[in-house]
């Protein structure tokens, strides 16, 4: 092992069992992540000073929307694994498509899985999609940056080849002998940590006053950050590299890009809320 190479310090994917029951972490983030994020979903709703009044959803209504974003996540990002990443195998095999707990969830998938609920639910009750998917997709880091700490405690989804000397590689039990870029800690980091703060400083900043400007923002800047992750992410076995070099990740962010773009510069064009005059 190179003298700068870390080993990877093998974690028991199982956080802990009860009888029969095991709970395992990537189970955990994903629960942490609708839990946490509903409880700042709360308290951006309860501040009526970043939306210039009320927010156009109730506190009950998020509490309601929670489960079908949840089944949304679950149901779209089983999906898309499926048709976006190991189709054959699941054409062989199509009762292991419900098997979920062994792991195999795409967040292209999930995210489609998401707008759906934001938008059944939104119409169902009457209720603005755009602020509804701003309120989304402002928590949904939270939830990115548990699951690429999971991915990085199951030593999957683990990095391309790196350079010996540099100080974190690190060489994973099933990635072979080389040392390997930890690309989901870079991952946790870009898609977590940097795109949580980016957006809590524009909420911070009046952004929740243009409805669809939260929203836009998350799709563009995800779709960079997971293209930059890329880079240092080993494909999936069954894909490798795609068209010049592209893997399926980076295909499946570009319209991502495009698409926020295009509601960023809508959003802009909106006139913002402005808080109501006090009465005379």
């Amino acid at each position: 092992m190179p003298l700068l190479t870390i080993a990877f310090p093998v974690f028991n994917p199982v956080a802990f069992s009860i009888g029969p029951f095991v709970i395992r972490w990537y189970a955990l983030a994903y629960i942490g992540g609708i839990v946490l994020g509903w409880i700042y979903a709360r308290a951006l709703i309860k501040n009526e000073k970043l939306w210039a009044g009320p927010a156009p959803i109730t506190l009950l209504q998020m509490d309601d929307f929670v489960l079908w974003v949840t089944i949304g996540i679950i149901l779209g990002g089983r999906t898309g694994y499926v048709l976006f990443y190991n189709p054959l195998f699941f054409l062989h095999h199509p009762a292991e498509i419900l098997e979920v707990w062994k792991g195999g969830m795409s967040f292209h998938g999930g995210f489609l899985g998401c707008v759906a609920a934001v938008m059944l639910f939104a119409h169902k009750n009457n209720i603005s999609i755009l602020s509804l998917g701003d309120i989304t997709t402002a928590v949904g880091p939270i939830g990115l940056f548990l699951g690429r700490i999971a991915n990085f405690i199951n030593s999957e989804l683990w990095g391309r080849a790196a350079d010996p000397n540099l100080p974190w590689a690190m060489i994973f039990p099933n990635g072979g002998p080389i040392p390997r870029h930890p690309s989901q800690l870079y991952e946790a980091a870009l898609e977590g940590v940097v795109l949580f703060t980016v957006l809590a400083v524009m909420i911070r900043m009046g952004a929740l006053k243009r409805p669809g400007l939260i929203l836009g923002s998350f799709i563009a800047i995800y779709g960079i950050a997971r293209i930059i992750s890329e880079f240092f992410r080993e494909p999936d076995p069954q894909l490798g590299f795609l068209w010049g070099g592209l893997t399926m990740g980076m295909l499946l962010s570009i319209p991502m890009i495009i698409a926020g773009a295009i509601i960023i510069v809508a959003a802009y064009r909106r006139k913002a809320a402005e808080p109501a005059a006090p009465p005379v």
